[in-house]
């Protein structure tokens, strides 16, 4: 929809553009339309559609059969193989086959085969750019958002639909801009600021964009603002954003793909955007957040929970065992030894980190210090593989989510926290503030 303006002066007929958010204008591109308004169903074109061996061929191949078509298009599919990796049993094990079958049968060109965590692959492989519109097989699709693309999670019967037809429909959601502003302080990072906003906006914010600005993210990396993207799932928004700037353009051509200049100017909301609520976080007055069970948003400074033992410390998942995140366990593990009792379990993100991690050292801290290296994939975060809980054990976990049972047994206890605040709790067997341990650290140089 557009405003028609007469210019009294020269009685010249111009059309001016409604303002419109981010979220709006990549749902107006995909559309095919001018302008949408939060609120309008409208069809879409996918740009990218992904899928993992949980959500996608084991789900797909029946229905396509029974339709009777392919793909519409397999270079605009990625298949990841990140949740039953490797197998642990005859079903897994089946469920991989079916997977790799399917990637092979159906000329799907982008898969990869127990090569890291979907979400992760996708912006180290280049698959991204600002503006996309991407349908994925998982809630946690909603990282790719830190790109500027609009990225959400859909299940298993639309999923299919977008394969063979690489179309879908949509609402056109309302957004809540957070500006997260200030200079974080020691050991607070995009995790810390997320496991806040689930306390502050609750989890209730169904079908809403949440759009990120402001001063603290625009000096974080990428990796950290894929955190803010990723947990937007953990707020129960729709899709999670942050307006692309030279950071993010810089990150996409280093990992393969391609960008435009223009890419900064174009994809950003207007600076009247309609946006149905707007909210400040200060960093600068944020410290490390931990999650109580059985919900991100049981958050509160670790000081609240400080002294809760722990049998298992777990640095994994998309959200919490990225190059940088390792590098945060390591800078607290350095010449120090996990407690007797405590056992610490590191899955990287990635086969990228992996060999990242190895090449500078990371890995050599983390073992030395006691950590056991798990494959990369979704593993304990997912429920899947090995680092389960049993009953009545604790664990504090750098993951994204910490629903009742989701690691094991359903009267085990998941408490969130940074990779940071994770590693110092490895060290005490006990929830630490991690900016005790590295203030001891710095007394001591």
């Amino acid at each position: 929809m557009r405003i028609v303006v007469t210019d009294a002066r020269s009685e010249e007929i111009r059309t001016v553009p409604k303002p419109a958010t981010l979220a709006q204008k990549i749902l107006a591109r995909a559309a095919g339309q001018s302008h949408v308004t939060p609120g309008d169903i409208v069809t879409v074109r996918v740009d990218l559609a992904m899928a993992h061996d949980s959500s996608g061929p084991r789900r797909w191949q029946a229905r396509l059969e029974a339709l009777g078509t392919g793909l519409w298009d397999p270079s605009r599919v990625v298949i990841v193989s990140d949740h039953y990796v490797p197998a642990v049993d005859a079903e897994s094990a089946a469920i991989l086959k079916t997977t790799r079958d399917f990637a092979r049968d159906y000329g799907v060109k982008h898969f990869y085969d127990m090569r890291g965590i979907c979400h992760v692959i996708l912006p180290e492989h280049g698959h991204l750019r600002p503006g996309l519109f991407i349908a994925g097989g998982d809630s946690h699709t909603t990282n790719a958002g830190a790109f500027g693309c609009y990225a959400a999670g859909f299940g298993a019967t639309d999923m299919t639909a977008i394969a063979a037809t690489g179309e879908t429909w949509t609402t056109v959601p309302h957004t809540i801009r957070v500006n997260i502003e200030g200079k974080p302080g020691g050991c607070v990072t995009s995790k810390d600021m997320m496991l806040a906003l689930c306390r502050e906006l609750g989890m209730g914010n169904h079908f809403k964009a949440i759009e990120f600005g402001g001063a603290a993210v625009r000096a974080m990396d990428m990796e950290a603002r894929t955190v803010l993207a990723n947990m937007t799932a953990e707020l129960g928004g729709e899709v999670g954003l942050v307006e692309p700037d030279e950071t993010t353009l810089a990150h996409i051509r280093a990992h393969g793909g391609t960008a435009d200049d223009t890419d900064i100017t174009r994809w950003r909301s207007d600076h009247d955007a309609p946006y149905e609520r707007v909210l400040t976080l200060d960093a600068a007055a944020l410290a490390p957040q931990v999650a109580a069970p059985h919900s991100p948003a049981n958050s509160a400074d670790v000081t609240v929970h400080a002294g809760v033992a722990i049998d298992q410390a777990y640095i994994g998942a998309c959200v919490g065992a990225k190059l940088s995140d390792l590098h945060m366990a390591a800078a607290v593990l350095r010449g120090r030894s996990v407690a007797d009792g405590v056992r610490l379990l590191v899955a990287p993100a990635s086969a990228k980190v992996t060999d990242a991690a190895a090449r500078d050292g990371t890995l050599a801290i983390l073992t030395g210090a006691g950590a056991v290296m798990l494959p990369s994939g979704c593993g304990a975060c997912a429920g899947l593989g090995a680092g389960l809980l049993a009953e009545g054990e604790v664990c504090l976990s750098s993951t994204n989510r910490n629903f009742k049972g989701r690691m094991g047994h359903k009267d085990a206890e998941v408490w969130l926290g940074s990779p940071f605040t994770v590693a110092a709790s490895a060290v005490t067997g006990k929830i630490t503030d991690p900016r005790s341990l590295l203030a001891e650290r710095s007394r001591a140089a």
